[in-house]
């Protein structure tokens, strides 16, 4: 228990709380620097076919909290790379680092922070543009295939079972992963619309042996007389009918009434429209060439709308998803809609002998999912931090247009930053870095084929 007897020693005890260490400077710089490189040692020792840099930086914390500010700042580098592309995130690291690094000892020097930041952002926008001049689209299956097994440290079997869904569901299907319960990865995909919402009444169930139904009205709750007089209708045989609700919350399950009546080509009604069920005309009702009801989902397939319809809703949902102020969430539940309207559904159930197995196979199916999404949206560039190394010829241009000096030592930072995760890639298989990328600058192609045989990678 503790006791405070007279207002000084409040006052003191408070302040004492409320105490606050600030460092400025050549002091602060340092602290944040020895941060970044204790991070980025752990890290960049995982760069290569086989590591997994970005669960190795999330685990890290240190003692000191000056150090460890500087250790969350590239923490927060790797992290939004791995949200953004879903891979490179210890690329990342390692140029977060030599960036940092060479900024921190030029202004140490005297040169202007601002100048150095222009110079560094030119030549940043410089090498984009020269990788997105360089880039291969990617189209086949085989070529996905071999994406998604590099990402997953070379396990083919992951590669194609991934290619093997992206070929089924397209390119804006939904693929999830997730924990299976057997010893086998398994893939389960559903072609058409599915939603996690199932009959309301087991009376709706026309075949006993499986369980399913094919016939489906559509509403946000059925309940008191209602559901008693469809189930009436039902066991007399007069209506052949089985009532669902619908799927989603608020805005969310307006949307989905929506898709649902685009693809099968019905109509929604709703108090806003003024359109009320008893007065509905057979051309207003939907229809598909299967629906199948089970007591935990719904699963519509070929549904007869029209096909310039959907393309346009498709189109609707593509612009939103596209859009700066959507969120993270709203693109994630956008995405979802569009791959059931265009697509479809897949799932990969991740198999293995122990929970820790299942979890680190799990990881490294996700992390190949991502970089196959990447590099079908984006394309690819030749592997091994090559293109990087090549991309550093274009920025002579770029230094001779800086209009001082401080902004062409900006430039000369991304230079030498972008040479270092082939060159770690290199040290960390055991062979001399620097020696190799001169080679691969002077002759590209040729050393490409060494980095292969001395990384054992295979891009």
């Amino acid at each position: 228990m503790l006791r405070v007897n007279s207002k000084s020693s409040i006052k003191t005890f408070v302040r004492h709380l409320s105490h606050k260490e600030l460092k400025f400077g050549v002091e602060g710089r340092a602290a944040l620097l020895k941060g970044v490189n204790t991070l980025a040692d752990a890290v960049s020792v995982t760069l290569g076919p086989k590591g997994h840099g970005v669960t190795v930086a999330k685990a890290i914390t240190l003692e000191d909290k000056f150090e460890d500010l500087g250790a969350k700042l590239l923490q927060e580098v790797a992290s939004k790379t791995n949200e953004s592309a879903g891979d490179g995130t210890t690329s990342a690291t390692v140029l977060g680092r030599s960036i940092f690094t060479e900024s921190v000892k030029n202004v140490a020097a005297g040169c202007n922070p601002m100048d150095l930041r222009r110079g560094s952002q030119a030549a940043v926008e410089a090498v984009i543009e020269f990788l997105q001049k360089n880039k291969k689209e990617i189209t086949t299956s085989e070529e996905i295939a071999q994406v998604a097994t590099i990402s997953a440290n070379g396990d083919k079997h992951i590669g194609d079972l991934l290619a093997n869904a992206m070929e089924k569901v397209g390119k804006e299907g939904v693929i999830t992963v997730k924990e299976g319960k057997t010893l086998e990865d398994e893939l389960e995909v559903t072609e058409g619309m599915k939603f996690d919402r199932g009959f309301i009444s087991p009376y709706f169930i026309t075949n006993t042996k499986t369980g399913k139904k094919t016939i489906i009205d559509h509403s946000e709750d059925v309940d008191g007389e209602a559901l008693a007089a469809c189930i009436l209708n039902k066991l007399r045989g007069q209506v052949q009918v089985c009532a669902v609700k619908a799927p989603g919350f608020g805005d969310n399950r307006k949307n989905t009434l929506g898709d649902i009546a685009i693809l099968s080509g019905g109509t929604v009604f709703t108090e806003e429209l003024d359109i009320k069920p008893e007065n509905a005309t057979i051309e207003q009702l939907g229809s598909a060439g299967a629906v199948t009801i089970t007591k935990e989902d719904t699963v519509l397939l070929n549904g007869e709308g029209s096909k310039d319809n959907l393309e346009a809703r498709c189109e609707q949902i593509r612009s939103v998803i596209a859009d700066v102020h959507t969120t993270e969430y709203e693109k994630e539940k956008l995405q979802e809609r569009l791959a059931k309207l265009s697509g479809g559904v897949a799932v990969i159930k991740v198999g293995g002998a122990s929970e820790v197995e299942v979890g680190e196979k799990k990881d490294r199916y996700e992390d190949a999912l991502n970089a196959t999404r990447a590099a079908v949206e984006e394309g690819i560039l030749p592997g091994g931090g090559t293109a990087l190394i090549k991309a550093t010829k274009i920025l002579d241009e770029v230094k001779e247009k800086a209009v001082n000096f401080d902004q062409k030592l900006g430039v000369d930072t991304i230079r030498a930053a972008i040479t270092k995760p082939a060159k770690r890639i290199i040290e960390n298989a055991g062979e001399e870095g620097a020696v190799i990328v001169g080679k691969i600058y002077d002759e590209p192609e040729l050393t490409k084929v060494m980095i292969l045989k001395k990384v054992n990678s295979p891009i």
